[in-house]
Formats: structure tokens, C-alpha cells, sequence
């Protein structure tokens, strides 16, 4: 499978690329449209992963101070799970975050996906809140 790891160019692709957010991360909970979004998405770093003209994974970076960076949004389509586009989307958000002068990048993961960032050398560092009342997340830590 070939997939390109790159953001979003055009409205049509954006507009894709938050529909994955609330397909795979909201509307499973009942969240409206638009919960996909939050106030900094002007000033962060949208990454998706591309199968052909169809976004398939993405993930965003900010900064929360000039030597810190958080990774939110990361998700995978289910029949995309398992076969690296995860990992290759959180390697180039990463890359990006050091190339702007992080020192260290943070993250919130959820209950089911702290063993794929413990992978990639991201150490859980407390708990987090729980999303809508009842996914537990962890705050994670990776000193690159």
C-alpha cells in the first residue's frame, strides 16, 4: 500500500481530514460535529496520511511553549489499523516538533493506545482527564 505522509492542502482536503477526526474520535460518543475542532487549530501542524487522493490517518502538533510540542488527534481508519500508518504519521509530527525547537513532546493517549506510544519511546508520566466522562487518558512524555 502506498501512503503519503502530508498535510492538507485544499478545503476539499482539510474538510476530509476533520471528518476523519469526528468519525474516528467523536461520533462514537455521541459528540456533535465540530467537537473534532478546538481553538488551536490555526496555529498547529496538520499531518494526514494519504492512500491515493483518500485520507486514510492524521494527526496535529502545537506548541504549548517554545520547548514543548503536543500530539492530539491521532487517528487511523480502522481497515488502515495495524499496518504502520500510525506509526509513520507520528514519526514525521515528531520531526516537525524538533525542526521547531521542541525539547520535549507531550501527549494525552487513550487507555487503548498507551502500549503504541510506549512503543515509540513515550513514558506515561500521571493520569489525564477522562474524555466525555469515561475514556481514561494518560499524560505521556518523549524527550527526543
Amino acid at each position: 500500500m502506498n501512503v503519503e505522509i502530508r498535510e492538507p492542502r485544499t478545503e476539499k482536503e482539510f474538510e476530509e481530514y476533520y471528518d476523519l477526526r469526528w468519525r474516528i474520535l467523536r461520533a462514537p460518543w455521541g459528540q456533535p460535529r465540530g467537537s473534532e475542532r478546538d481553538g488551536l487549530e490555526n496555529e498547529s501542524i496538520h499531518l494526514a496520511a494519504f492512500a491515493g487522493k483518500k485520507i486514510i490517518g492524521c494527526g496535529r502538533i502545537h506548541f504549548n511553549s517554545g520547548e514543548e510540542a503536543q500530539i492530539r488527534y491521532m487517528a487511523v481508519d480502522k481497515r488502515f489499523q495495524k499496518k504502520g500508518v500510525g506509526r509513520r504519521i507520528l514519526k514525521e509530527l515528531e520531526k516537525k516538533a524538533m525542526k521547531n525547537g521542541a525539547k520535549q513532546i507531550v501527549l494525552n493517549a487513550r487507555e487503548s493506545a498507551v502500549g503504541f506510544y510506549e512503543s515509540r519511546g513515550y513514558k506515561i508520566i500521571g493520569e489525564a482527564h477522562k474524555l466525555f466522562g469515561v475514556i481514561p487518558h494518560f499524560k505521556m512524555l518523549k524527550k527526543p
